[in-house]
Formats: C-alpha cells, sequence, structure tokens
C-alpha cells in the first residue's frame, strides 16, 4: 500500500511538469523535436512509476543489471545533454548581447560625432 503513494505523488509530479512545461511551449520558443522528446521523457516516467518490473526487464534485455542502473544511465545521459544544451544557449544569448552592445555603441558614437559636427567652431553650445 505503501508503494500506491509514492506513485501517486511522483506521477503527479510528472504531470505537472508537462503542464508546466507545456503552458511555456511559446513563451520558451522551443524547437519541436525538444518538445517531442520531453513529452516522451514524461511518458517513460510515468510508465517506469506504474511499471517498474517493465524498466527491470527492460534492463536485462539490454545487458544492465537491474532497472535502477538503467535508469540512472539514462539519467546521466540526460544530465549532459541538458548542460550543454543550457551552455550552447547560454554562449548564443552572450553572442546576441556583444552585438548589441556592439551596434548600441557604434549608434551612440555616431550620433555624439554627428552632434558635435552640427556645432558651429567656437560656439557655446
Amino acid at each position: 500500500m505503501n508503494h500506491l503513494w509514492i506513485q501517486l505523488i511522483l506521477v503527479v509530479a510528472a504531470v505537472a511538469m508537462a503542464l508546466l512545461f507545456v503552458r511555456r511551449w511559446d513563451a520558451a520558443n522551443t524547437r519541436a523535436w525538444k518538445r517531442i522528446a520531453f513529452a516522451l521523457f514524461v511518458i517513460a516516467n510515468v510508465v517506469a512509476i506504474l511499471w517498474p518490473s517493465g524498466v527491470t526487464k527492460l534492463a536485462t534485455a539490454l545487458g544492465v543489471g537491474r532497472g535502477t542502473d538503467l535508469v540512472l544511465y539514462l539519467m546521466v545521459i540526460a544530465m549532459g545533454f541538458l548542460t550543454l544544451n543550457t551552455y550552447l544557449r547560454f554562449r548564443s544569448l552572450e553572442k546576441k548581447l556583444t552585438d548589441l552592445a556592439r551596434t548600441v555603441a557604434i549608434t551612440e558614437g555616431v550620433r555624439h560625432n554627428s552632434d558635435r559636427l552640427d556645432t558651429p567652431v567656437g560656439s557655446d553650445h
């Protein structure tokens, strides 16, 4: 009976995570393949929670000793992907910010020089 509570909590958490992700699709500018991968991830989580013996059978078929080991290995791969994805996104945003700052600096410099050229020499302006 106790395992039913943890299963319920885990399934609710997975569904809540999916709902949060779905609500943020437009705001997050998420690519379609990431949406599909996340949906499959949530479905796999729910299946693993409700049918843990199936994970053990899959692990055995893949040559991994236990289902928990298989889940751990997959989570390490997922964490690596998330880390790499976050790093690449951060680098992209950093480049965009640098380009924006450079454009603003050039625009301000041109405007400042234009103002100086419009002012007559020896003027108090």
